[in-house]
């Protein structure tokens, strides 16, 4: 009998409820720390939800609670009764033995929800599984997000309202100027684009835009080499176009600052390789994180973002290039498809938290061209659903031998950006080593 009830009635602890409750009560200064860890749907218990919401509204008021206030707060909203009534709350003061518990009397409530959660969500996979007219790589990565959202704290989706997000924006606000922090995303190493946005910022779509050979995949790898080797940012680059050996090769290139035939052509001096180990011995064990699948499926992508974020704690993601995307729909017109990458692409920065940097290839009328946000290929959803929208624009220069110029002027256009200026950013592009730098360093 004791094995049936065990599987019918979903986990949850009534005395690890009502001691959470009754330790607010008693050390309301304590509240804090249960309220950045519960919400009401985490209480098994119907009116211990409704209590815990009333004792939040008065926490959010900036007000004290003890038994009485909270009382009159529920028979004001009309739901003492469904508080289980007077006698009720004041019998959670009672049952406590300790208020100095209230963070473990929490977690315990807290544990049990998760299970609950864990539950419902392996009903639904299964149900889903079941559904033969579902196709099963869209019904298991629906079940990854859903145990990843788990995972992440067993945090769900929120409605805030202002009196949520005023107050942290001030301490925000406070703190930077307090600390007088210039950079509060993650760096590119490109001194005035920093300067511009601030570093790359949580949650954002950045688009990086360009002609074929305009060097996209070049500024990636500079500001990846920077973000991880010199700072030491993990970061994770999916690369739909060149192999992982080959990305070591430009890597090595770019940091020994030999160009990059040489390296594959063996065509190397003895000091050359003093070069090449001290590059290695730096990059050797950075943060950098590779995956090199060509025409990756969209979903596979988004699952892999997931894992790169749970076990490598990648801080940003770089993506080479949208272009190469596959979605499941391949069917689709290919601006229907582009949007559907977009679109996913900024709602996975979100859900992870990151910024996520996309090289996208432009128009051909864009060639010889500054490029505009027009002529992004593919679809105008990009324009719309990204953050930050940057395009590297330089002549393609060539001497009498008919070789490429050594170092050419170049710069980034940023020509879209929500919540910063837009602009130029000058730099010089160095062909051997294909490494772009800030103008007044090369110089």
């Amino acid at each position: 009998m004791d094995s049936v009830l065990k599987d019918t009635v979903p986990p949850h602890s009534n005395e690890a409820e009502r001691a959470t409750l009754g330790a607010m009560l008693l050390n309301w200064g304590a509240v804090s720390a249960v309220a950045t860890l519960l919400r009401a749907e985490h209480f098994y218990s119907q009116q211990n939800q409704v209590i815990f919401s009333a004792m939040m509204k008065i926490f959010s008021k900036g007000e004290t609670c003890d038994t009485l206030a909270l009382v009159e707060e529920l028979s004001k909203e009309g739901q003492l009764e469904l508080a289980g009534g007077a006698a009720y709350i004041a019998s959670l003061t009672d049952e406590v033995p300790t208020a100095a518990n209230i963070e473990y009397y929490a977690k315990i409530v807290f544990e049990r929800a998760v299970r609950r959660s864990l539950i419902n969500v392996s009903q639904d996979i299964k149900a889903s599984a079941f559904d033969e007219t579902r196709d099963s790589k869209l019904i298991l990565e629906d079940a990854e997000k859903k145990i990843f959202d788990l995972a992440d704290n067993g945090q769900t989706t929120q409605v805030y309202s202002m009196g949520n997000i005023v107050p942290a924006t001030v301490d925000m606000i406070e703190n930077n100027f307090r600390n007088k922090v210039s950079l509060t995303g993650v760096p590119s190493g490109f001194s005035k684009l920093d300067t511009m946005t601030s570093g790359f910022q949580k949650a954002e779509l950045v688009i990086i835009g360009a002609r074929p050979s305009m060097g996209k995949t070049a500024l990636a790898l500079n500001m990846m080499e920077y973000i991880s080797i010199v700072k030491r940012i993990p970061c994770g680059f999916f690369s739909l176009e060149m192999s992982h050996v080959q990305i070591g090769q430009r890597l090595l290139s770019q940091n020994a600052r030999i160009p990059g035939t040489k390296i594959r052509n063996g065509m190397l001096r003895l000091d050359d390789f003093q070069k090449i180990n001290d590059a290695a011995g730096r990059c050797y064990d950075a943060p950098l994180y590779i995956v090199d699948t060509p025409n990756m499926q969209l979903i596979d992508l988004r699952a892999m973002a997931r894992r790169m974020k749970t076990n490598q704690k990648v801080e940003i993601i770089f993506i080479d290039y949208i272009g190469l995307i596959s979605t499941e729909n391949s069917s689709a017109p290919v601006y229907e498809q582009v949007s559907e990458i977009s679109k996913s692409l900024k709602s996975l920065a979100r859900e992870l938290n990151i910024p996520i940097v996309a090289l996208c290839q432009v128009a051909r009328d864009a060639e010889g061209n500054e490029p505009s946000l027009n002529q992004l290929r593919g679809s105008g959803s990009i324009e719309q659903d990204a953050d930050v929208v940057m395009f590297i624009h330089r002549e393609r220069k060539k001497q009498e031998d008919g070789d490429m110029e050594p170092v050419q002027d170049a710069k980034l256009i940023v020509a879209k950006q929500r919540n910063g200026p837009i602009g130029d950013v000058p730099l010089l592009f160095l062909n051997a080593i294909t490494r772009f730098e800030n103008r007044a360093e090369a110089e």
